[in-house]
């Protein structure tokens, strides 16, 4: 397909079931001649690139041969994407709201510095019954990796993802290049994402500690990418601390681990983050603080 309007981007590993709910509920985006659809298989091993390549051969399949993680297969599919405009998904996630690529264009068209859109996500296994939304677009300061738009153009004027950040954080890098480059990312809760997870469970599961490592990595990554580093050491004992007195006091070995672990890796990779580093002023990083908070869920009472 050449020089698409739209490509749907999906990084997938052994959650074949998920991805194939997601698949049907995408059919009217699979069933369009000017949408490019790329899946990325992360070194699956149950079966996926075989059920795409079989039930799907609109969709162009490419895969890693071994896991990479997350972000490398996300900075994969950008790089290959053709697209004006590049509509990122997980594999648990689809569009719900009607005439989706319309609203994105025309919102595109009409806001030229918004490198990215960020969409109204609900979290959750079943959709609420009024899905309506009365708040209006809104300047914010990042975007959720399961529901966002890209505009190309803004994607390559800045760095890929760090693909070493493994998984979370690759938002938060992105949305602090776009600011120090004059992009702006906008909330338009005019497309409604449904990602279909119960958050609350994830305590329950065999990756929780994992989760969090990666999670509180990623964000001490970001003090020391980004930070004035005047802001840097205080921020850092802050978290730090909360993460001991809600976790470790509270009896959660598994969390106290993780929170070790994750400090770990700030000091591994210390070098990386000294070499990429590219912080914000003083100035610059009081600018940033006054945008409203990234969006992460919707809830229906706010509607």
């Amino acid at each position: 397909m050449l020089n698409p309007t739209f490509s749907i981007l999906i990084t997938t590993k052994n959650r074949l079931e998920d991805l194939k709910q997601t698949l049907r509920e995408l059919m009217v985006f699979i069933d369009n001649n000017e949408v490019e659809f790329i899946i990325c298989d992360d070194g699956s091993t149950d079966g996926t690139s075989n059920f795409i390549a079989t039930k799907y051969k609109t969709i162009c399949l490419i895969k890693n041969n071994k896991s990479e993680g997350l972000i490398y297969s996300r900075n994969k599919l950008l790089a290959l994407t053709k697209a004006k405009y590049a509509i990122t998904l997980d594999d648990d996630a689809h569009i719900v709201s009607k005439n989706s690529l319309e609203i994105i264009e025309t919102f595109f068209k009409s806001h030229p510095k918004c490198a990215v859109m960020a969409l109204r996500v609900f979290w959750g296994k079943t959709l609420p019954v009024n899905l309506n939304c009365n708040k209006a677009s809104l300047r914010v300061q990042g975007f959720v990796g399961c529901g966002h738009v890209w505009r190309m153009e803004a994607w390559r004027d800045i760095p890929y993802y760090p693909d070493w950040f493994v998984f979370y954080g690759e938002e938060d890098f992105a949305s602090y290049q776009l600011f120090k480059k004059g992009w702006n990312i906008v909330y338009n809760p005019n497309v409604l994402v449904h990602h279909r997870v119960d958050v609350k469970s994830r305590k329950k599961q065999k990756d929780y500690r994992l989760r969090l490592r990666r999670s509180l990595r990623s964000g001490w990554y970001l003090y020391f990418l980004f930070y004035p580093i005047n802001k840097i050491p205080k921020r850092l004992v802050y978290t730090f601390w909360q993460q001991i007195k809600k976790k470790t006091f509270k009896g959660d070995v598994k969390a106290t681990i993780a929170i070790f672990q994750a400090m770990g890796d700030v000091v591994y990779n210390f070098p990386r983050l000294i070499k990429y580093a590219n912080r914000l002023t003083n100035g610059e990083f009081k600018e940033y603080q006054k945008l409203p908070d990234t969006k992460l869920y919707w809830k229906p009472l706010e509607s």
